[in-house]
């Protein structure tokens, strides 16, 4: 059997009188493109903030690579090997490009604690970093600061931010949303090409996207999973459509 990357088994998290996430279970194995659909409202980031220690399940477990993580801090799942990029684009907008990813590769050394220490004396970690914004399209603005990008340019150096830090398990929070198609198309792309030693779980609303992407995909509506079965299987099913277009 292959190894589980991630388990969530039976997570709650309740705002008030409000269930957001409604006892929700699942499985992703080792190297496997899991991607979570569902109408807006249906608790996907919910899910998302539980799983990455954003928030605190109310009830539930998570485990990353066989290791109880529910009540583990972000940084500590971030050193186990959890990656995420989020919703709403978050960088240094202040900072350049190049500033952004050297911060992201220096974050991930144990030399980080030498505060006194310069970038510099971190040998390789310029060229590190450049090699990250080629491997997404932006080496060429490398000394822009972030603020001058595009929103979709916004979402390539967020997507290469996560990727730095050398992640076993990466979930993507909605990666293609607000881009153009040839944006689209280029995310897809990096997507498609990670090596299969980093486990993919992401939450995509174009359904074009995420059904090419996805070995498995997981249906919530109303925080609940209503279907969980390979892209070919969820596009057949009449619950799927009635939930996304309200008709079967």
């Amino acid at each position: 059997m292959k190894q589980s990357a991630l388990e969530v088994e039976q997570l709650v998290k309740e705002f008030g009188g409000l269930r957001a996430v409604a006892g929700v279970s699942l499985s992703v194995e080792a190297g496997q493109r899991r991607v979570l659909i569902g109408p807006n409202g249906a608790g996907k980031t919910t899910l998302f903030h539980c799983i990455t220690g954003t928030l605190r399940p109310s009830l539930g477990r998570v485990s990353l690579f066989g290791r109880d993580v529910t009540y583990l801090e972000e940084y500590e799942r971030t050193a186990l090997g959890m990656g995420r990029t989020f919703q709403i684009s978050n960088v240094f907008t202040e900072l350049t490009l190049l500033e952004n990813l050297t911060l992201a590769i220096v974050g991930t050394d144990r030399r980080k604690w030498t505060m006194l220490r310069p970038v510099r004396a971190f040998g390789s970690v310029r060229e590190e970093a450049l090699q990250g914004l080629e491997a997404v399209g932006l080496e060429h603005r490398a000394a822009e600061t972030a603020q001058h990008l595009s929103y979709g340019e916004r979402r390539q150096l967020e997507l290469a931010l996560a990727l730095k830090s050398n992640p076993r398990l990466l979930l993507l929070d909605e990666p293609c949303a607000g881009l153009s198609p040839s944006e689209r198309q280029r995310i897809s792309r990096m997507i498609a090409d990670l090596p299969r030693t980093t486990t993919v779980v992401m939450i995509e609303h174009d359904m074009d996207v995420a059904l090419g992407l996805a070995d498995r995909v997981t249906v919530l509506h109303r925080g609940s999973v209503i279907l969980e079965g390979t892209p070919d299987e969820v596009q057949a099913n009449p619950k799927v459509r009635e939930v996304y277009f309200g008709h079967a």
